[in-house]
């Protein structure tokens, strides 16, 4: 049956489901009374879809509460062990894989380290590589959590590049500092993992899931407006300037900082991601003298760099080649956050990533000041510049979350009945949004 706004009876009900879903999730427990006012709908409407829900295992009671005059109301709750999801975080220097209750709690995790070797610096992201390492770390959570493939919700997946779709190919992803140009990556995922037909995958770019993560469930939470950067091997950051929209992702790493300046991964010159990347980094410190140790991988390298510059020890005398290198680094990001204020004049700056994390610590501050004095005196006045809180694996936790979103946009059903299609931006970000404005 179509309505006149072009609507069926499903849709309604769909939108219905969605609406009790999204409010219990984020607000409950609640009760039947409560839901009634918060979502808008009538109190027979209410029981209708909570009696759906409850009958299907997605919402079940979680105590009760004592009503003014009346008997106890019983409160409700998603179950968290009503689905399952997967995020995947094939980064710069290893693939961590997590899965997740529908509380978005860790049931078990697994990491592959990329390793370095041979002549070629792209050959550590061989496309058969990471697949397989995605295969078997997906195979090992499932199986370390006895959860059954056919309960997960789906697989999301967070990439460093630029993600484009084809209907042949699905998600494609042009790495072009890691040497990706045009990979298949669904389809790749498809072919090799041993997941049932029906789950689905998404995969965006890592910075993106960090900037979703961090906004909905960390240090972004309340802001109208936010950009939230990606520090690892490279340089990346997702823009959110639409509160009720999902962020974007930019290649804010390849902005220029220096003309016929050191030639970046991605094969142009002066590059921020040249001189601020935990990769360039090391290589700048190795090149004015300084010992990285041998054979470390990057995040050790880089923690000794860092040790070197702030010697924990008191009267210890700073290494002056790392100190200088950190303090050049922190001029070109303040001059690249200036860049982000004056381009988009978000309310926040948050700081992520492994690396990001790192260095956060020891200079922000540091950064925050050349930020200042680069940017525009008004919109560098009302900002604020910070570290995200969901600390190294916001990655995968944002990752997880497109699967869920999708879960809950299509009102709890893992499938759409035949007739429907998936919604491509899901329904709840801006109820999202909504909740964390307050």
């Amino acid at each position: 049956m179509t309505m006149r706004n072009g609507r069926t009876v499903r849709d309604l009900r769909r939108e219905n489901r969605t609406a009790v879903l999204q409010r219990l999730y984020f607000d409950g427990p609640m009760s039947r009374f409560s839901l009634g006012p918060a979502t808008g709908l009538s109190s027979g409407s209410v029981s209708n879809v909570v009696a759906e829900l409850v009958a299907e295992g997605i919402v079940e009671e979680a105590g009760s509460v004592d009503s003014a005059g009346g008997r106890p109301r019983t409160l409700l709750r998603v179950s968290p062990g009503s689905g399952f999801m997967i995020g995947v975080d094939i980064g710069e220097t290893r693939i961590r894989i997590e899965l997740f209750d529908l509380a978005l709690t860790e049931l078990a995790r697994t990491e592959r380290p990329l390793a370095v070797g041979g002549p070629h610096p792209h050959e550590r992201y061989e496309v058969g590589v990471v697949v397989g390492h995605v295969r078997d770390g997906i195979a090992e959570v499932l199986r370390t959590a006895d959860v059954p493939a056919e309960q997960l919700l789906g697989v999301g997946v967070g990439v460093p590049g630029i993600v484009a779709r084809t209907p042949e190919d699905g998600a494609v992803v042009h790495g072009q500092t890691v040497g990706w140009n045009a990979v298949p990556l669904e389809r790749l995922l498809r072919e090799h993992v041993e997941l049932p037909a029906p789950v689905p995958y998404w995969i965006d770019n890592g910075a993106k899931t960090l900037g979703q993560a961090e906004m909905w469930f960390g240090a972004g939470r309340g802001a109208r407006s936010a950009v939230v950067v990606l520090f690892g091997s490279g340089v990346g950051a997702c823009v959110v300037t639409d509160p009720t929209g999902p962020g974007r992702a930019v290649e804010w790493g390849h902005l220029k900082v220096r003309v016929r300046g050191r030639r970046c991964r991605c094969g142009a010159l002066g590059c921020l991601e040249a001189y601020a990347g935990a990769e360039a980094l090391l290589e700048r410190w190795r090149e004015a003298g300084g010992r990285p140790p041998e054979g470390a991988d990057e995040e050790t390298a880089l923690t000794a760099m860092l040790t070197a510059a702030y010697p924990a020890e008191a009267g210890s005398a700073p290494d002056a080649t790392a100190l200088t290198v950190l303090e050049e680094t922190a001029e070109y990001l303040g001059a690249g956050f200036a860049d982000l204020i004056n381009l988009f004049q978000p309310e926040r700056i948050l700081v992520g990533g492994w690396a990001g994390l790192q260095l956060g610590t020891r200079f922000l501050e540091t950064v925050e000041g050349y930020a200042r004095e680069y940017a525009l005196k008004y919109p560098a006045a009302h900002v604020d510049i910070g570290l995200g809180t969901l600390g190294p694996d916001a990655v995968t936790v944002g990752a997880a979350i497109l699967p869920l979103a999708d879960f809950f946009a299509r009102g709890g059903r893992r499938t759409e009945p035949e007739g429907e299609a998936a919604e491509e931006q899901p329904a709840w970000a801006t109820t999202v949004r909504e909740r964390t404005a307050h």
